[in-house]
C-alpha cells in the first residue's frame, strides 16, 4: 500500500474521531479525482474518501497529506449543513439545527 494513502487514511480517522463525526462508515480509495487531490462524498451514512492516484511526481511534492486529510475530514464535519443548505426546500430550523450542531462540536475542538 502507498505510504501516502496510508498517511491519509490514519490523519482522516485522527481528525474524524476528533471533531466527534462518528457515526459514518468510511471506505478510502485510491482514485483518480480528476481536479482535486482528495474528495469526499457522503451518501448517508456512508462516506467514501478518495485520494487522487493519478498526480505526477511533481504533483506530489507540493500536496500536503495530512493537511488533504484534514480537510475532507472538515469537509465530513459541516456535511450536514451543508446537505441542508442544498435541499430546496430546507426550513430554517433545519439549517439553525444544522449550524447549532457544528458550533458545539467546534466549542468542544476550540481552546479558551
Amino acid at each position: 500500500m502507498n505510504k501516502d494513502f496510508e498517511l491519509f487514511q490514519r490523519e482522516f480517522l485522527k481528525w474524524q474521531k476528533l471533531f466527534g463525526v462518528t457515526g459514518y462508515k468510511v471506505y478510502f480509495e485510491e482514485a483518480d479525482t480528476e481536479d482535486a487531490y482528495a474528495d469526499i462524498t457522503v451518501d448517508g451514512p456512508i462516506a467514501t474518501v478518495r485520494l487522487n492516484n493519478k498526480l505526477s511526481e511533481e504533483g506530489k511534492w507540493v500536496i500536503d497529506v495530512k493537511q488533504s486529510a484534514k480537510h475532507e475530514a472538515i469537509h465530513l464535519l459541516i456535511q450536514r449543513l451543508e446537505q441542508n443548505a442544498r435541499y430546496r426546500y430546507s426550513t430554517s430550523g433545519e439549517i439553525t439545527e444544522a449550524a447549532e450542531e457544528l458550533v458545539y462540536r467546534l466549542e468542544e475542538l476550540i481552546p479558551g
